[in-house]
């Protein structure tokens, strides 16, 4: 039955090129978010969950799990401080998200995303991109993690274009 599900069509944002700094990383960030499952739509659960270049464990399918996991790493568990879990057995090592992987889930976490990137939001709205918090013992800030958020997401949208265009020769932006 999990195959049945498909990844829906995504309309990306134009965001401002002029806009204040807050909103400026802000929609550059959600044009990334977005560009992700945009390279996703169309596809079946099952090509979600395929790893089409051995011996990378990369799918589309890890990318979303990895994706949600680094959101809630940054937003919720650094900034806000939220006792939010991590996510997707962090005791078998960093990988989990790549690794434990199937089809059938393909659904809930690409539903799981979009959740949490509200909670993100939630957790950015109304602070200073110049509030600091402590990640390992070095202070940080929220404008910090909008950066490390957007290389991060630029980074395996590329690995996503690559990715696509092997379970089904689809390219483009």
């Amino acid at each position: 039955m999990h195959a049945e599900w498909t990844a829906p069509q995504v309309d990306r944002p134009d965001g401002s090129l002029t806009a204040p700094e807050h909103e400026l990383l802000a929609g550059y960030l959600q044009f990334y978010r977005t560009t992700l499952l945009y390279k996703c739509a169309g596809l079946t659960a099952e090509q979600l969950a395929t790893r089409p270049s051995p011996p990378s464990n990369l799918s589309l399918l890890g990318l979303i799990r990895h994706l949600t996991k680094v959101e809630r790493i940054w937003f919720r568990i650094h900034l806000a401080d939220d006792p939010a879990e991590p996510l997707f057995a962090p005791e078998l090592g960093k990988d989990a998200d790549f690794e434990l992987i199937d089809p059938a889930d393909a659904q809930a976490a690409y539903e799981g995303l979009i959740h949490e990137w509200k909670l993100s939001d939630e957790a950015a709205a109304g602070r200073s991109l110049d509030e600091r918090f402590t990640f390992k013992d070095t202070e940080s800030t929220l404008r910090m993690i909008y950066i490390h958020l957007i290389g991060e997401y630029a980074r395996h949208c590329g690995h996503a274009d690559f990715l696509r265009e092997q379970l089904d020769g689809t390219t483009g932006a």
